[in-house]
């Protein structure tokens, strides 16, 4: 079996590996040429490559599942394993950098028998009588029996091919920076499974600690925010930095150097885009679109390369199930999408539209169905609520389960509770 999968990201090469070790022949298409001689990859054309990244313990499933030396692997390259007390034998993040994942998963890509790094840019799909045949890779025709679409967000193959995305900018902007913990410095406070979350009345920051000692910082605010939209450059950034208490603990130059400038996000959307067209057709048997190709929601719950690799492992058992019936793989493949991975970008766009009215000054509409966060943060006054909200957060249950103690959260709310304002809110 022939397969070509454009975009050598996460789910890219994921999927090589494991469909190579279905017999499958896979060669992958990007045009990044992977990383420099001397260690160097501004993997260009990737805005959030550098950013802060989460790999929850659905990522880690998925590597165990199909690569478990991969996982053993990205230990030994510095990754940090971290369970909850609650499940102690499950681990629900590893703490890494999204360059350090690549690299690694890149490398078992290269070593797996079946499958070919080819450095190039996928002008189109071909296809002969409503089937994929291949690719057309920089006018060179590229033969294949299946073709995967895992070039991400901005990919251009689905254009005229599926119906339009759901979604659009989330109106929210984020900057971020890495470092780098001192010799014998210990790390920061943290208060959950990827860091440290802070909510203040009109911006976010979170803290990601990642491999080999290092971490990133983050700040999130409105897009329409122009007075944060200074953040991008360092000395406002810095400045920041101190004054935010938990930013601080982290950044104290007697625990810690940068290591990276900083790095302005671009355009956040929540999109979701599934496989038919717009007569509600799968335009072509034989191509399957995969991971942010289908969903991408705003980075900063973490949520991204889970979703991709949630994708590709259904992905791979329908391939099992189906063989070589594509079109009912593919329809397969988004009634289980449309289950469990639409809600998660539909919980984005109602969490983020509120959080963007909220951050301009507004207060919790109790009119309206609570979003997400505020029932999340509603069990800072009830811990009863805990119960229903971890499994949320770790995305082991979906966001409809925060519905039975919505009228609980609603209860705190309309008494006039609000959750408590962080120290370093004020803005100069």
């Amino acid at each position: 079996m022939r397969t070509a999968i454009v975009g050598a990201g996460p789910t890219g090469l994921y999927l090589a590996i494991a469909l190579a070790r279905r017999h499958h022949q896979v060669m992958v298409v990007d045009r990044d040429p992977g990383p420099s001689a001397d260690g160097a990859w501004p993997r260009r054309g990737v805005m959030q490559f550098h950013h802060p990244h989460a790999f929850r313990g659905q990522v880690v499933q998925a590597l165990l599942a199909e690569m478990p030396e991969v996982l053993d692997a990205l230990v030994t390259a510095g990754a940090v394993p971290q369970t909850i007390p609650e499940q102690p034998g499950r681990i629900a993040m590893l703490q890494c950098r999204r360059a350090t994942f690549e690299r690694v998963l890149r490398s078992a890509a290269l070593a797996e028998p079946g499958v070919e790094l080819r450095q190039g840019h996928a002008d189109d799909v071909r296809a002969e009588r409503g089937h994929a045949v291949g690719l057309l890779v920089d006018g060179q025709q590229v033969d294949a029996d299946l073709v995967l679409d895992a070039s991400g967000r901005v990919g251009r193959l689905s254009q005229g091919r599926r119906a339009a995305p759901h979604g659009g900018d989330c109106g929210i902007a984020y900057t971020s920076r890495q470092y780098q913990l001192l010799p014998d410095a210990e790390a920061g406070p943290v208060n959950s499974a990827i860091g440290m979350l802070v909510a203040y009345p009109d911006y976010q920051v979170v803290v990601f600690p990642h491999d080999n000692r290092t971490f990133s910082t983050l700040i999130a605010r409105l897009a329409s925010d122009h007075d944060l939209a200074e953040l991008r450059h360092q000395p406002a950034f810095e400045a920041a930095c101190r004054a935010i208490p938990a930013l601080a603990a982290w950044t104290d130059p007697e625990r810690s150097e940068p290591i990276t400038a900083v790095l302005p996000g671009g355009r956040l959307t929540n999109s979701y885009q599934g496989q038919r067209n717009e007569n509600g057709a799968v335009a072509l048997e034989g191509l399957i679109f995969i991971g942010d190709a289908v969903c991408t929601t705003t980075p900063t719950a973490g949520r991204g390369v889970t979703t991709s690799l949630m994708q590709a492992g259904q992905l791979l058992q329908l391939l099992d199930q189906y063989g070589t019936d594509y079109l009912s793989c593919s329809l397969a493949l988004e009634e289980w999408c449309q289950t469990n991975i639409e809600p998660w970008f539909a919980d984005h766009v109602a969490m983020d539209a509120d959080q963007v009215r909220r951050w301009s000054g507004q207060d919790i509409d109790l009119s309206q169905p609570l979003p997400s966060d505020v029932i999340v943060s509603a069990a800072e006054a009830d811990p009863c609520i805990m119960p229903v909200v971890g499994p949320y957060l770790g995305m082991d249950a979906l966001p409809a389960s925060l519905r039975a103690v919505e009228p609980r959260a609603r209860e705190l709310y309309a008494s006039g509770w609000r959750p408590t304002i962080p120290k370093g809110a004020l803005r100069s």
